[in-house]
């Protein structure tokens, strides 16, 4: 697979940043505006994870501040993970943490990745590398 995909390796990247930076930003949006069919939830803490996952999520999704956006959002929902789900299972299938879960793997990889070659950051100067 390498030979036939590796050419794309980052383009591929980019998609899937740009995939999971804009699908978190749809449920920072449901959160906070009621759009997507979410409705609009009220409590401090809410707002501040709505807010994150709309900010942040648009921010991976352009390849902007990318590592330090995506280290946050993984932050978050690993807390996310721990504070709604943990007490009602150990394993996330049983919890229904599984969104959280792979969100929370998912952004500390792209933290750890960086921006990749199509995003802001390379645009501006920065590496864009996507390691091997």
């Amino acid at each position: 697979m390498e030979r036939i995909l590796g050419p794309y390796r980052g383009t591929l990247y980019a998609i899937l940043r740009g995939a999971a930076g804009l699908l978190f930003a749809c449920h920072g949006a449901a959160k906070l505006f009621g759009w997507f069919g979410g409705s609009p939830m009220e409590p401090p803490l809410l707002y501040v994870a709505g807010g994150i996952e709309l900010v942040g999520g648009l921010l991976v999704a352009a390849g902007l501040f990318t590592s330090y956006a995506a280290f946050l959002c993984s932050g978050m929902m690993a807390v996310a993970y721990f504070m709604a789900h943990q007490g009602q299972g150990l394993l996330p299938i049983v919890n229904r943490g599984e969104l959280a879960a792979i969100y929370a793997w998912l952004f500390l990889f792209i933290a750890a990745t960086g921006s990749g070659p199509i995003s802001i950051d390379a645009a501006r100067g920065g590496s864009g590398e996507v390691p091997r």
